[in-house]
């Protein structure tokens, strides 16, 4: 790393810990698009062997971003009639490694009486499943609002034969997704929940949430996203600045604290007596999630003012995995009337 380049990250980790700390406190008591409207994609079934032939991996090809996404498949034991689709995403590491759903909860058991079909994309790290305005060095060609919006549901729609009734849920990074996707394609889905997400864009918490993964964690650059920070770009991304669009959608958000919850445990699921990543979940998880809670405050807030119902949820807990499982669990009442209404 270059003195310059290792400057600028210093002061970005200091701004971003410096905000988030005082953000806990109070909370604790261009390339051109290549959509042309044509989305031919190729499905090739790698695998069906988990899970008595429910889990298929699938290599579906995005025009936009010229590559094979691979997507994870989870389908219902009874495919004898059309099922509903839960589009499931995975948080900053995109599914590239095993920080993924399937990793690290109970998701495949958990659906097995569900008669739902689950969609994870497993390569998305560091990108915020939004469409890029540029190319990044290091994160590549992102079009990911393109991809789950326009080039994904018809193939899975075909592929498995589905009602075409959709919902969207995310953790963390992808929570803030969830939402921003739900209001950019309002007629696909029917719900959206959001797990521990940062419902902002355009303020200096959640500008910061995003150079924290994108920059900090993933080595690419944040002007690639939506332009240079601050521009109405960012704005027009934003899930409080747009909360409106979510009108007539059943909504799920939740978040933890940041004060240690049930799961924070020496003795914790992936934990596992470690006292290193008992202390980093106690303290760098706990300082995240009390800047997701304060961004969730402010979602909440906002759909109040405008009259907007949704199901909120706040508990003690850190930015861990088993508080997701939890929470999937928590929010499938709301999923579940929305795709099968």
């Amino acid at each position: 790393m270059s003195a310059v380049g290792g400057d600028r990250h210093r002061r970005l980790t200091v701004a971003l810990v410096s905000v988030l700390t005082t953000v806990a406190a109070l909370a604790i008591p261009s390339t051109a698009s290549a959509d042309d409207g044509v989305h031919a994609a190729r499905v090739e079934r790698l695998a069906e062997a988990v899970a008595q032939g429910r889990v298929l991996d699938l290599a579906v090809h995005s025009a936009s971003m010229r590559r094979d996404v691979p997507v994870r498949v989870l389908v219902p034991a009874d495919r004898s009639t059309p099922r509903p689709t839960l589009y499931l995403l995975n948080g900053a590491g995109g599914g590239e490694g095993n920080g993924h759903w399937f990793e690290q909860t109970d998701i495949v058991d958990f659906v097995d009486d569900k008669n739902v079909n689950v969609v994870v994309p497993m390569r998305g790290a560091y990108s915020y499943y939004t469409d890029w305005v540029n190319v990044d060095p290091v994160l590549g060609r992102n079009k990911w609002t393109t991809f789950l919006t326009k080039e994904l549901p018809p193939v899975i729609d075909g592929e498995l034969n589905t009602t075409g009734v959709n919902a969207i849920a995310g953790i963390s990074m992808a929570g803030t997704s969830a939402l921003s996707l739900a209001e950019a394609a309002p007629d696909l889905y029917t719900a959206v929940a959001s797990y521990s997400g940062c419902a902002e864009t355009s303020t200096d918490v959640g500008r910061l949430a995003i150079q924290a993964v994108v920059e900090l964690r993933g080595g690419g650059d944040v002007t690639n996203i939506w332009g240079p920070i601050g521009s109405p770009a960012w704005r027009e991304h934003d899930p409080v600045v747009n909360a409106g669009k979510l009108r007539g959608k059943s909504i799920y958000i939740s978040s933890g604290t940041g004060l240690p919850g049930p799961h924070d445990r020496l003795t914790g699921a992936g934990i596992g007596g470690d006292t290193v990543i008992y202390a980093d979940q106690i303290a760098v998880g706990g300082v995240i999630e009390a800047a997701t809670h304060h961004c969730t405050r402010n979602l909440e807030r906002r759909l109040d003012q405008l009259g907007i119902p949704a199901t909120i949820d706040y508990e003690p807990g850190t930015h861990s995995w088993p508080y997701w499982q939890d929470q999937l669990a928590k929010s499938w009442p709301t999923l579940d009337r929305a795709l099968n209404r």
